[in-house]
C-alpha cells in the first residue's frame, strides 16, 4: 500500500491524474520469425498453429490505422515478425509510417533489431517511436533467449535514440524470473542514458507449444509492484499495461492504474494474442472515471 501510495503521488507529480492514454498495435507480418524467445508463437521454432502472413500493404496497413483512430487510439503501433528488416521490406513500412501519420496519429514500430542507418530512415519518415524490449533482466535473459544478446537489445535502443527517436521498451514478467529479475529490469530501463519515453509492462500470455506453456502464473499483486516500481524509478515515462490485460480482473487493472499505469494497448488483438474487448475497456473506464481525451505531456521536475 505505502508502495503504490508513493507512485500515486509520483504520478500526479508528472501527469493529468485519472487519464490514460489509448494505444492500438496490428502485426503487420506474421510468424515465420527465425529468432527463439520461449514466449513467441510467431517463432518458427515451435509449433503454436500461428499461420504464417506476408507484410501486409500499405493500404491495408492504413486501413486498420483508420479503424484504430475512429475507435478512439492515438497512437498505431506496427509489428513485423522479423530478427531485423530487410531494406526493401523497410522501404514498405516507411511509407505505412507516412500514410498513418497522414492519419494525424502517433506512429510507433516494432521490427527487431536496427542498424543506425536504418533507424535514421525511420525517424526522416516521421516515426515517432521505437519499440524494442529488454523482455527481462541481464542476468535471467539467457533462459528466455540464445539468438540475440542483450547487447544486441541495447545497441538497437543506442541506434534509436541517437536518431531522436522516442524509446518504447519496457519486458515480461511472469516467465519464471524472480523478483530480483523483475527488480533488475526495471533498473536497467531506468538507467539508461534517457528513460524510455513509453514502458510497456506485459504479462505472460502463455502460448500453446511454446517453451513457457505452463509456467506458473503470476500473483497479480506482484504485478502491481513492478507497474508501481516502474512509475517511481521513471517519473516521466507512460507505463502501459501491454499483453496480459484480457485474463486480468477489472479490480486488478484497478490497482495498476493507481500504481501509475496510464497507458493501455486498445483493441481486440494485440499481434497473436487475444486482448480486453474496445466495449470492456470503455465501460470499465466510466466506472473508474478515467479519461482517455486529452493526454498531456509528462511534466519534468
Amino acid at each position: 500500500m505505502d508502495l503504490m501510495h508513493r507512485a500515486q503521488e509520483i504520478h500526479r507529480r508528472h501527469f493529468e491524474a485519472n487519464t490514460v492514454q489509448l494505444s492500438a498495435l496490428l502485426s503487420i507480418k506474421t510468424g515465420a520469425c527465425p529468432e527463439d524467445c520461449a514466449y513467441c508463437p510467431q517463432s518458427a521454432r515451435y509449433r503454436t498453429g500461428v499461420a504464417v502472413e506476408k507484410l501486409m500493404s500499405v493500404e491495408a496497413i492504413s486501413a486498420a490505422a483508420e479503424e484504430a483512430r475512429r475507435n478512439g487510439a492515438s497512437r498505431f503501433c506496427m509489428g513485423a515478425a522479423w530478427r531485423e528488416p530487410k531494406d526493401k521490406d523497410l522501404d514498405q513500412v516507411i511509407d505505412a509510417v507516412r500514410s498513418v501519420k497522414a492519419l494525424g496519429m502517433e506512429t510507433c514500430a516494432t521490427l527487431g533489431m536496427l542498424t543506425r542507418r536504418q533507424a535514421e530512415k525511420l525517424k526522416d519518415a516521421g516515426l515517432d517511436y521505437y519499440n524494442h524490449n529488454l523482455d527481462t533482466s541481464e542476468a535471467f535473459y539467457g533462459s528466455i533467449i540464445s539468438t540475440r544478446t542483450y547487447q544486441d537489445r541495447l545497441d538497437t535502443l543506442e541506434h534509436v535514440r541517437d536518431c531522436g527517436i522516442n524509446v518504447c521498451c519496457g519486458g515480461i514478467v511472469g516467465m519464471g524470473e524472480s523478483r530480483e529479475d523483475r527488480a533488475a529490469l526495471i533498473a536497467t530501463l531506468a538507467n539508461l542514458p534517457k528513460p524510455p519515453e513509453s514502458v510497456p509492462i506485459n504479462m505472460l500470455v502463455q502460448a500453446p507449444g511454446t517453451p513457457l506453456q505452463g509456467a506458473d502464473e503470476l500473483d497479480g499483486f506482484e504485478f502491481v509492484r513492478t507497474i508501481a516500481t516502474a512509475r517511481i524509478t521513471m517519473p516521466p515515462s507512460y507505463v502501459r499495461l501491454s499483453a496480459g490485460r484480457d485474463e486480468m480482473s477489472d479490480e486488478l487493472q484497478a490497482l495498476c492504474f493507481m500504481a501509475g499505469a496510464n497507458s493501455i494497448f486498445y483493441g481486440e488483438k494485440l499481434l497473436t494474442t487475444g486482448n480486453a474487448s474496445v466495449e470492456h475497456d470503455r465501460a470499465l473506464f466510466e466506472r473508474l472515471g478515467i479519461n482517455t481525451q486529452g493526454c498531456i505531456q509528462p511534466t519534468l521536475d
